[in-house]
């Protein structure tokens, strides 16, 4: 479109360019989210986890950074035509001659402009790092890192609390229920269905109160029959 010479369509260029001096969206340089080696990885094991997984989070936003870009131009471009058009008719109106107006419309839809796409291109940044953090994230505990606020790996999060009995106790009183055929091995030190079980059976045929739970008094007893 021209107004008297004035070519506003090309006036598009100047947007793009102010949106490359205000910053467009770019895809991330790396992850913004926290990531420890998880237990028993080394180093070397976490530090290829961590370039796979970069590598997929890239491929999780490709293109989506050149989109956003386009349509932050796009968005410019049309409020710079707008403002040309307004101008123009304004500048009719006041005498001024339409070319004049379209001049200095199309001047202040382009600065209008930039800062629209610039602020658009701004918000696809965040979602676009957002996306790219998830990812990330995602790969890595899939992998068996630590990763802040996944499962029982948070870091800096206290181990659960052990309610059960004592390992040591349990697999003390299992290698005698071995022993006496009322449970198959191994003897784990996991106070599981099987153990309780076998436990309940023993303490049933040797007249105790059954509930299946190992205890001192159970091994001892335990420890004594032939």
């Amino acid at each position: 479109m021209k107004y008297r010479g004035l070519n506003v369509v090309g006036m598009s260029g100047v947007v793009g360019l102010g949106l490359m001096l205000a910053g467009c969206a770019q895809t991330p340089m790396g992850p913004t989210v926290q990531v420890m080696p998880g237990p028993g990885k080394s180093f070397d094991a976490f530090q290829y986890d961590q370039m796979s997984c970069k590598q997929f989070a890239e491929q999780s936003v490709a293109g989506q950074a050149q989109s956003a870009n386009n349509q932050a131009v796009g968005a410019a471009a049309l409020t710079t035509v707008l403002g040309a058009g307004l101008g123009a008719a304004t500048g009719s109106a006041w005498h001024h001659g339409a070319g004049t107006g379209a001049a200095i419309g199309a001047g202040a839809g382009a600065a209008t402009g930039a800062a629209i796409g610039a602020g658009m291109s701004q918000n696809a940044q965040m979602s676009i790092q957002q996306q790219y953090d998830n990812a990330f994230a995602q790969c890595m505990y899939s992998k068996g890192e630590m990763v802040p606020g996944y499962g029982p790996m948070m870091v800096n999060s206290p181990p659960p609390p052990s309610y059960g009995p004592d390992p040591g106790l349990t697999r003390a009183v299992q290698v005698q229920l071995v022993r006496l055929g009322y449970m198959r091995g191994p003897a784990d030190g996991v106070a599981g269905p099987q153990t309780s079980q076998a436990i309940s059976q023993y303490e049933s045929v040797s007249g105790l109160p059954v509930d299946g739970m190992p205890s001192p008094p159970l091994l001892a007893r335990l420890q004594s029959t032939p």
